[in-house]
């Protein structure tokens, strides 16, 4: 039914035919096709806004330059246009165009054509309602009867560029903001850039819903401070009840101020992510079930007897489960998973299950394939959520598969709380599995890839069990975010057999911020650099423009540790650490490797123990200076502790881009 054409604001009327599509109306009236204009692109509008309409005019300038703008483009009459409310549609005919007020004159066509959602808009109805309008219907509500000729489809644009501004980028008080500034940069763009992230599902449907319901709560106070402050200033004295008036307006004030504040915060593209991390990771849990029991869940998309008899026998049997075994039926996970409270279990059984959401668990329960990973299938759809949010104290998932498809958000996050992850397959689309502070993982037989960002990213102050996975085809490994600073905790990593290879950049990268030992390296290869040039046969003005394209371009030069150096033995030499002993876990770690020869594969294991191990007594060697700072020359044992617990053995590192360990300063 529809005839997709581009859509173009600037299109030459010289050329015969229309360039826009058709769309056939719905409904049981046989109304003419109109003009397919609602389907316009994020640059079509971007630009018909900034450079056609709005430029750089003030808030309280918008209608002003949009009257300008229709009065460029949109034919004055001959044109038809169905009339839409919420309650009826009329084909009608455009007889003038009142631009000031946005608005066109109308009379009903012949025939007359109407559907309604009752009968009571007969032809009469209709020509008393248009006489009351004084027959003046706004832009928003006309949609341009579709013409082949082309003559009328800058028409059809237009109008559709009003309806999508008054409808999905104009507040009622946006006149009242501050005027200084230019309304499209403050406004239109993030409202049309979130507009398009949403109808993209780039924004979590939680996030979105919360967006719609602040606006609207922001709607209807603003209704009701209009009203006290017509109110107030429609009164000659100064009595109490006007006082009380006053008060109340500054409430409403207050509290519209703080909801505009919210909806800006979602508009910003850099802050909404963050909000939605604040709101998600505080999901209550809810406990045990009030009852007292606990259920387990069977999700299958159908149930044969053969399905039923094999579970009674596996997983369902009363000597495992006990007497007064509680069994629900789902055919959806993500219902399942919705319906558990503390202890219960989900068992889902073999096929490709495809969900429109987030797992949120907040409670320690169990998730369960029954069958092999890949006979056990979730797919996510909705690129703006998360797949799984993990804030539950004790929560198991196993024999699972889960599939993003062009996502933004991670697979798997685990905010707090312990989450075991077994013989399970993550198909990554962008970061893969986020460990965050004071949250712990355990991760075992497992395979996970296509990452676009970290396989695993592991924050400071969490705990991070890797045993026999497949770490593969991801930007980086594994990566472990700066805990150098004074606020942060060491991480525990455990990484045993593990084989991390074909990522594009590193298996594993520590992020950390630069030191003065790597400021005095820098320094040093730079001083380095000014001696040799002269050596070399430049002169001192050439050698000034080289060292001067050096610093702007490479001002990290020195910073950059890709690996630890090595000495003629194998043996690693850890720059400023020479004086400071290792952790004793590390270093029992490091005398094994000393004993063994170190195999192209698994060198690898080397550097990240001596690299983290030196990073944490580098931490140690602050936290003293600080306290001596301070004066407190004596500190207690366990604050003196935090060293980082590190066992990597026996992994493998094949084939990433950039080799199996780098360190990331910054």
């Amino acid at each position: 039914q529809e005839d997709d054409g581009s859509c173009s604001d600037y299109g030459s009327r010289d050329k015969p035919g229309t360039a826009l599509g058709r769309t056939v109306p719905d409904g049981n009236v046989l109304f003419p096709d109109i003009f397919h204009t609602d389907h316009l692109l994020l640059y079509e509008r971007f630009k018909a806004y900034q450079d056609y309409i709005l430029a750089d005019c003030k808030a309280s300038e918008v209608k002003e330059f949009t009257a300008e703008y229709l009065e460029q483009v949109l034919e004055p009459s001959g044109w038809q246009a169905i009339w839409r409310t919420n309650v009826f549609e009329v084909l009608v005919e455009v007889v003038d165009v009142e631009y000031s007020a946005l608005k066109a004159v109308v009379r009903l066509s012949e025939p007359f054509l109407c559907e309604s959602r009752d009968s009571t808009f007969t032809f009469e109805c209709m020509k008393e309602l248009l006489e009351l309008k004084e027959h003046l219907i706004p832009l928003q509500e006309l949609w341009v009867v579709y013409d082949g000729s082309g003559e009328f489809d800058q028409t059809a644009l237009a109008v559709e560029h009003v309806r999508f501004f008054y409808q999905c980028i104009w507040r009622t008080w946006d006149e009242e903001e501050e005027d200084e500034f230019d309304y499209f940069v403050r406004c239109v763009e993030p409202r049309l850039r979130l507009h398009y992230d949403i109808l993209e599902h780039r924004v979590p449907s939680g996030l979105v819903a919360d967006y719609q319901n602040y606006l609207s709560q922001c709607e209807e106070l603003y209704k009701e401070f209009l009203n006290v402050r017509s109110s107030i200033s429609s009164s000659d004295s100064e009595s109490e009840a006007e006082n009380v008036s006053v008060v109340e307006g500054l409430k409403l004030y207050e509290k519209i101020e703080h909801l505009k504040q919210k909806l800006k915060l979602i508009e910003n593209p850099l802050l909404r992510y963050v909000f939605a991390y604040q709101k998600y990771s505080g999901l209550q849990a809810k406990g045990p079930r009030p009852t007292g029991t606990k259920i387990i869940h069977v999700v299958s998309s159908t149930v044969t007897a053969s399905l039923l008899q094999s579970l009674i026998r596996d997983k369902l049997c009363p000597e495992s489960c006990g007497e007064d075994l509680e069994i629900q039926f789902h055919n959806d996970p993500l219902a399942a998973v919705n319906a558990c409270f503390e202890g219960d279990t989900v068992i889902i059984c073999p096929g490709r299950y495809v969900i429109d959401g987030v797992f949120y668990i907040a409670d320690s329960v169990e998730l369960e394939g029954y069958g092999l990973p890949d006979d056990i299938v979730i797919e996510k759809r909705g690129k703006g959520d998360n797949f799984v949010d993990c804030t539950g104290a004790n929560i198991r998932i196993s024999s699972l598969k889960l599939v993003q498809h062009d996502a933004v958000e991670g697979i798997l996050n685990v905010h707090r709380g312990k989450t075991t992850l077994e013989n399970c397959v993550l198909q990554c689309e962008t970061t893969g599995i986020t460990v965050r502070t004071s949250a712990e993982l355990l991760m075992k037989n497992s395979d996970l890839y296509g990452a676009k960002g970290a396989g695993v990213e592991i924050y400071p102050g969490s705990t991070c069990t890797l045993l026999d996975n497949g770490i593969h085809h991801c930007k980086e490994g594994i990566l472990i975010k700066n805990f150098l600073e004074e606020h942060y905790d060491i991480p525990k990593i455990t990484m045993v057999n593990n084989v991390i290879h074909n990522n594009e950049g590193y298996g594993v990268v520590l992020v950390r911020p630069a030191t003065p030992s790597d400021r005095k390296d820098a320094s040093a290869e730079r001083t380095k650099v000014i001696k040799w040039l002269p050596k070399r046969g430049f002169g001192w003005f050439g050698c000034f423009v080289w060292l001067l394209l050096t610093f702007l371009l490479f001002p990290d030069l020195g910073n950059t540790h890709p690996h630890p150096t090595e000495s003629g033995d194998g043996t690693a030499c850890v720059e400023g650490f020479r004086q400071e002993q290792l952790p004793e876990c590390v270093t029992d770690e490091l005398e094994l490797y000393e004993q063994a020869k170190i195999s192209e594969q698994t060198e690898g294991n080397y550097e990240i123990a001596n690299e983290l191990g030196t990073t944490s007594a580098k931490k140690n060697q602050m936290h003293k200076k600080r306290l001596s700072e301070l004066g407190i020359t004596e500190a207690d044992d366990n604050l003196m502790s935090q060293e980082m617990f590190v066992s990597i053995v026996g992994n493998q590192f094949k084939w990433n881009g950039k080799g199996s360990f780098g360190t990331f300063v910054f």
